[in-house]
């Protein structure tokens, strides 16, 4: 059986998550899980499908950084899947682990993804040092700092920190961060 896992990072991404089902739905996947969390999120839906599939089971993603978040999550996921005798396609890849030549080629592309990231961030944290030194990094614009007066009187209200969080477009974890400091 193909068991498909679709995953974005942002609700904002809901084209992405439908490409993605689609795609997993075209080439046969029987059963779907989807989910919309950061790679280093909790991935529940992750979770469930692994824990779904059966001996001789594929499990298919349509891109290797919807699975896994690094090298050692992939090689964390393949074993799991190993020890279940399950398989797993990467289709933007077109690879297959049920061979020997698709887990070497797995690993290998694994290496160059966890770098790429790795030099991505390098040069980020370059940038902005550079940038620091120039007087022209601030950093982020502090919102929920500027609404803090706004937040105590809603909690004051007995609003929930979810809906003030909605109503005053900052994080809930912002709100508890106000509530906590005030």
């Amino acid at each position: 059986m193909l068991i498909g896992y679709a995953r974005t990072s942002t609700l904002e991404q809901k084209a992405g998550l439908e490409a993605q089902r689609e795609s997993l739905r075209a080439i046969g996947c029987e059963r779907v899980w989807e989910e919309q969390t950061s790679s280093v999120g909790l991935r529940e839906s992750l979770r469930d499908a692994v824990g779904f599939c059966r001996d001789g089971d594929t499990l298919v993603v349509t891109k290797l950084d919807r699975l896994a978040r690094s090298v050692r999550h992939l090689g964390e996921i393949i074993e799991e899947l190993d020890g279940k005798n399950v398989g797993l396609r990467i289709l933007d890849l077109g690879l297959d682990t049920t061979n020997a030549t698709g887990k070497l080629m797995l690993n290998v592309l694994g290496s160059v993804a966890q770098f790429e990231r790795e030099m991505m961030l390098e040069r980020q944290r370059e940038g902005i040092a550079k940038a620091k030194a120039n007087g022209k990094y601030k950093g982020r614009h502090p919102k929920a700092r500027e609404k803090a007066q706004e937040i105590t009187d809603l909690i004051a209200q007995g609003v929930s920190k979810r809906e003030i969080a909605m109503r005053l477009n900052v994080s809930e974890r912002s709100v508890y961060r106000v509530a906590s400091s005030g």
